[in-house]
């Protein structure tokens, strides 16, 4: 199997990619191929000892920066990491697509290069929502689209579906969709026609969920536009950036605090590293016709070796495959519900 990095892509690149290759090389038996500025890159592979069987160079002599237009980016820089990596993967050169580049730009790459999946009106930007105690769950859409209609959320759950059961290893994983109410007549014209769609798809829909059920982990899917998806992101990133803060602040105050720190380091630890995205790895952005993984635009070299190690099931168990396999059933489902109407 051949992993394609973007080398250039992320805050922190080419060092922290460099380094996160040279890590998770150690780990697996897969080819990775960095794709980038060669005597960057090269520079920063010549500080590690490392098997040069099993990671390459390609070089690329352009840039996409995070300040770029999305499809001017992907339409004017030909010789970009990032259009060279995904011309790689749709050229049959590689199977698994890692980067911690401009967002807006891998989609629309994705959808420009690689194409859609036949049946998916809409790509989603799927993130790991992290889920204190227990194991994550995964957010569709958490930000491609502002605007879903009924039957984008249902590609949204679907795809969302057999990603966690065949990525992560879930079985007949619970999908929630997100609403102000847990009865089925809440929300939207389109929240109450997806909530029939869902009803009828061969996923395991648990019915409506609301935003305070959310982090307690009430499902392993989490359903929802991309304007709602973001928000649920930033507001839950940034109570738990203020929590951890306050926590710090009272632990210092006064001796008898400080003290209790001491016994409490280890669990304060653990609480922390729960909230740490480098630990998940990244997340995929679904309907592409190719697998693509989206790591933190400031991945450092543990999240870019995490990201590749558990970005690998994507490609190897064949869910591009599996999901559009299942686009002919949702087809049926929506013209029905289309129907009706």
């Amino acid at each position: 199997m051949r992993i394609i990095l973007d080398g250039m892509g992320g805050d922190n690149a080419p060092v922290e990619i460099v380094k996160g290759a040279v890590l998770a090389s150690g780990e697996i038996d897969h080819e990775i191929y960095i794709v980038g500025k060669e005597d960057l890159i090269k520079a920063e592979l010549s500080k590690y000892d490392y098997d040069e069987k099993k990671i390459k160079v390609v070089h690329a002599s352009e840039v996409i920066e995070n300040e770029d237009s999305p499809v001017k980016a992907i339409r004017r820089k030909k010789d970009s990491s990032m259009v060279v990596g995904l011309n790689m993967i749709k050229n049959g050169e590689g199977d698994l697509w890692v980067s911690a580049g401009n967002t807006g730009a891998q989609v629309v790459g994705g959808r420009l290069i690689l194409g859609k999946i036949d049946g998916i009106d809409r790509p989603a930007l799927a993130s790991i929502y992290p889920i204190l105690g227990s194991q994550p769950s995964l957010l569709v859409d958490a930000g491609a689209s502002s605007e879903s209609k009924a039957h984008h959320l249902l590609e949204y759950g679907t795809m969302g579906s057999l990603f966690v059961e065949k990525v992560w290893g879930r079985p007949n994983p619970k999908v929630g969709l997100v609403n102000i109410g847990a009865e089925e007549t809440k929300g939207t014209t389109a929240t109450k026609e997806a909530y029939k769609m869902l009803s009828q798809a061969p996923i395991n829909f648990t019915g409506n969920v609301e935003a305070r059920e959310v982090p307690a982990g009430a499902v392993d899917v989490i359903v929802c536009d991309g304007f709602v998806g973001n928000v649920i992101l930033k507001l839950t990133e940034g109570l738990a950036l203020n929590i951890l803060k306050l926590i710090k602040k009272k632990f210092l105050d006064g001796l008898k605090a400080k003290i209790g720190a001491i016994f409490l380091k280890n669990k304060l630890y653990e609480m922390k590293q729960e909230f740490d995205y480098s630990e998940y790895g990244g997340a995929p952005i679904l309907g592409i016709d190719g697998p693509m993984i989206k790591m933190h635009g400031s991945s450092e070299a543990n999240a870019v070796k995490n990201t590749i190690i558990k970005g690998i099931p994507y490609a190897e168990n064949n869910v591009i495959q599996t999901i559009k396999d299942a686009m002919a059933e949702l087809e049926e489902i929506i013209v029905t519900e289309e129907e009706e109407a």
